[in-house]
């Protein structure tokens, strides 16, 4: 026989619900045992047991009406606030003058509490002010001024619910909190064996193929470069567990790498550099970083990554698909450096100005230009023979311009 799984939902309002049931019934008990009490008072005790009556049928009717949020309606909260507004309004009515003279109970006594703080649970403190409100200006009117003692209970009335009506606003706050944190639990779970999968299988065929086509030769050894690009890139998405939030395609016919980052999607916050780096780790271009985030304003971030994009299209134009590239990023206290090395022939004394001067501006607006906007800088050392190395800085003043932003 399968093994039946039973799935249980527990709310943290569940308990003030059913504590609210409980109130309700024992409250109506107690307005009818104190009208027993204090028959001798009332002047027209018959309208006062038609009001007992009513009100212990609606109680006990309505009980599965204050089980829960859903079946607690603004209807049936109205209508069980009017019932207790017509209480004490009636109870000048029936009872001796003596009896508000010496502060006695009304008809429906504390009951009336009852209706407020299933205001108050539903809807929050809000919604506990608005039926407080009423039921204070019910009960000034049943005494005819504000005696201590009644201004006393519709303080303390008030207050709870108040009071009560906040911590419901906060236990949701934190429920919805508690759920977000499972479902990102749960996601990462997910994610962590959808790696393992990968690494098992789809890394692992795209290792051999970049052995066996390297072995075989000709159109073979290309698709395995394709595959070993795809497995290094791969394999730094799933060991680092980043989800960029860029897109990368590759220019078939130049091998360029293009960078589109989707602008629909802006952040709201400082944003991690490495999730806009992590594309463009490939069989030839080894990423280093450091193992915490590397934050900075989204616009920031976007033109450093461009920045480095275009010394990477530097690299592949000048040194060849073959030459191997490194970037390293350094995360400083006051500025974020990233650093992209080749190991090319070099650039000859004098070739950036002569470009410059022939209208190829790659160095000059792509890197320099983009870096200088950003109130940063880059530095070009090349050594003919021994490859280019450009080193980008960014000030970390962006990152506090990016938290203001979010303001």
């Amino acid at each position: 026989m399968p093994k039946r799984e039973r799935v249980m939902t527990m709310s943290v309002e569940l308990p003030l619900w059913r504590a609210l049931t409980a109130y309700r019934v024992l409250t109506m008990l107690y307005a009818v045992g104190v009208f027993v009490s204090t028959y001798d008072s009332y002047d027209r005790p018959g309208i006062a047991v038609a009001y007992l009556a009513v009100l212990c049928v609606w109680t006990l009717a309505t009980l599965p009406r204050v089980q829960n949020a859903t079946a607690c309606t603004k209807r049936f909260l109205t209508a069980d606030l009017l019932i207790a507004l017509t209480g004490i309004l009636l109870t000048p009515l029936v009872v001796s003058e003596q009896h508000i003279q010496e502060s006695g109970p009304t008809l429906p006594s504390i009951w009336t509490a009852g209706s407020v703080l299933a205001f108050a649970i539903k809807g929050g403190w809000r919604w506990a002010v608005f039926a407080s409100t009423p039921v204070a200006v019910a009960n000034l009117i049943e005494r005819g001024h504000p005696a201590r003692d009644t201004v006393h209970n519709v303080i303390l009335v008030w207050v709870a619910s108040i009071a009560i009506g906040y911590v419901v606003e906060v236990a949701r706050a934190s429920e919805r909190t508690l759920a977000r944190a499972l479902e990102i639990e749960a996601a990462t779970r997910e994610r962590e064996r959808l790696a393992r999968d990968i690494h098992d299988s789809v890394l692992q065929v795209l290792a051999m193929v970049q052995r066996r086509g390297a072995v075989i030769g000709g159109e073979a050894a290309e698709l395995g470069r394709m595959a070993g690009e795809q497995e290094v890139a791969l394999r730094t998405l799933v060991s680092r567990g980043l989800v960029p939030v860029s897109r990368v395609s590759r220019d078939a016919a130049e091998g360029a790498v293009v960078l589109a980052v989707d602008e629909g999607d802006e952040e709201d916050g400082p944003v991690d550099l490495r999730t806009l780096l992590a594309p463009f780790a490939a069989a030839r271009v080894n990423l280093a970083e450091p193992g915490a985030p590397v934050l900075l304003a989204p616009a920031a971030a976007r033109e450093l990554a461009a920045a480095v994009g275009a010394a990477l299209d530097n690299v592949r134009e000048h040194a060849g698909e073959q030459a191997r590239a490194w970037i390293l990023v350094e995360d400083e206290p006051d500025a974020v450096i990233v650093t992209v090395r080749d190991d090319g022939p070099g650039i000859a004394a004098g070739r950036l100005a002569q470009a410059e001067g022939e209208g190829r501006l790659g160095v000059a607006q792509s890197i320099r230009g983009r870096l200088r906007d950003l109130g940063g800088g880059a530095e070009l050392v090349s050594t003919p023979g021994q490859g280019t190395e450009v080193e980008l800085t960014v000030p970390k003043q962006q990152v506090e311009r990016g938290k203001a932003g979010t303001g």
